[in-house]
């Protein structure tokens, strides 16, 4: 996966993506976006996309919103003027891997079904982390791949496939747990299964306190 193919990918799947993955996502955009409102302040959505999200954050919390694909970025400037959210800063291009924002920007970090689809998840997950205030959060809904047995073997199968249409279908959680060994500045607060089928987890990782 390279970031050219992942911008290229989903700048294809703009005029449908809401009515492909709104409804699969649900309940996974619902549960991170509670979590994000009980932090509020400054939230930092990346991988916005159509702005799908941005309607349900709280009126108090201020909302800054990126993607790699512009196609999806008009889609979410959009929604957000159609719907008047005043509470939203702004809507701008933004590499996951390489954010140009300063360190401890914001006190919350969303990634929505990113993680999986970025070319160097690490290096997303570093920069998530710098970005963080410490005492913040970052909130992560994720793909988990099943890592054995018959599925595990047909999202392997599947990977050549899905790599092109911008996302990964074998990703290990241990991708989460051996980055946070890695890191002294943060820890895992919660995972847990969201809906549908078990196969996507909503993960909250602490920028621990100076």
């Amino acid at each position: 996966m390279t970031t050219a193919g992942v911008a290229l990918a989903y700048d294809r799947w703009a005029p449908v993506y809401d009515l492909v993955f709104g409804p699969v996502f649900r309940q996974g955009r619902a549960a991170a976006i509670r979590a994000a409102d009980r932090i509020g302040g400054r939230i930092l959505e990346v991988g916005v996309g159509t702005g799908i999200s941005l309607p349900q954050y709280a009126t108090t919390s201020r909302v800054t919103g990126v993607d790699i694909s512009e196609d999806m970025l008009d889609k979410a400037r959009a929604r957000t003027r159609r719907l008047n959210l005043p509470n939203v800063d702004a809507i701008r291009v933004g590499d996951a891997e390489a954010l140009d924002f300063a360190d401890e920007s914001f006190d919350v970090v969303v990634a929505q079904y990113v993680v999986s689809a970025v070319a160097n998840p690490r290096r997303a997950l570093d920069e998530f982390a710098r970005v963080c205030r410490p005492g913040g959060e970052i909130i992560i809904t994720t793909r988990v791949g099943a890592e054995q047995g018959l599925r595990g073997g047909i999202e392997r199968a599947l990977m050549p496939i899905t790599e092109r249409l911008g996302f990964r279908t074998d990703f290990p959680f241990a991708l989460y747990t051996d980055w946070i060994a890695t890191r002294s500045d943060v820890s895992l607060t919660e995972r847990r299964a969201i809906p549908p089928l078990g196969h996507f987890s909503l993960v909250r990782i602490a920028k621990e306190k100076a």
